[in-house]
């Protein structure tokens, strides 16, 4: 098995390129899906949260009010420590589970974690892949295709690591500032790569 971490800046174009690698035959794993999930109403996640910022922050049906609880934390760094200190060790262990059940000795297991850069989660896995775009790319993307204020859109990428740390982590960079034909080719040559790789016989 051969473990990939996927990450980009926001409006950089990940989930498509982890929509192309599951095309190819990738194993996903999600990291903001099993987030949403360990926080899901009837968790002891959502128990934690609750016990840290109070019941204020739940919906009227019992559910997370993400909204409220993201204004509440996005700027200040104390809660968002405390949020991610419950949040992200339920994150890795129910990562761990999903990739331990993953059947084939030769998958090419991905796991998708938008704050891989910022977590120091590298070391983690056997191939970081970053999917770039220029910082006005990025702008574009989230203000015409998301709908974001300009204002809103630079804080978001503002609280991201740099486009250089990403980088700097990168054992493979898809530069996603090009057409969906080409993205595609680009994909399919790191897939290509990730194969041989999961093949390759590991050092006992």
């Amino acid at each position: 098995m051969l473990t990939v971490g996927l990450t980009g800046g926001i409006g950089a174009g990940k989930s498509e390129v982890s929509r192309l690698l599951v095309e190819c035959g990738a194993v996903l794993i999600d990291a903001d899906r099993i987030a949403r999930e360990v926080v899901e109403p009837g968790t002891p996640g959502l128990a934690a949260v609750v016990k840290a910022f109070g019941e204020e922050i739940l919906t009227e049906d019992g559910s997370l009010d993400r909204p409220r609880l993201g204004a509440l934390v996005f700027n200040d760094p104390e809660k968002l420590a405390t949020l991610n200190s419950i949040v992200h060790p339920l994150v890795g262990a129910r990562s761990r589970e999903l990739e331990e059940a993953t059947p084939d000795d030769d998958a090419v297991v991905v796991h998708d974690v938008p704050l891989l850069t910022e977590n120091g989660l590298a070391p983690l896995y056997d191939v970081v892949i970053v999917v770039d775009a220029s910082p006005d790319t990025q702008l574009d993307r989230l203000v015409r295709l998301r709908g974001m204020s300009e204002e809103d859109a630079r804080a978001r990428m503002a609280a991201q690591a740099t486009r250089e740390q990403r980088r700097a982590i990168a054992d493979v960079v898809i530069d996603n500032d090009v057409p969906l034909d080409a993205l595609e080719r680009r994909v399919r040559e790191v897939w290509a790569d990730l194969v041989r790789r999961a093949r390759e016989p590991r050092p006992e």
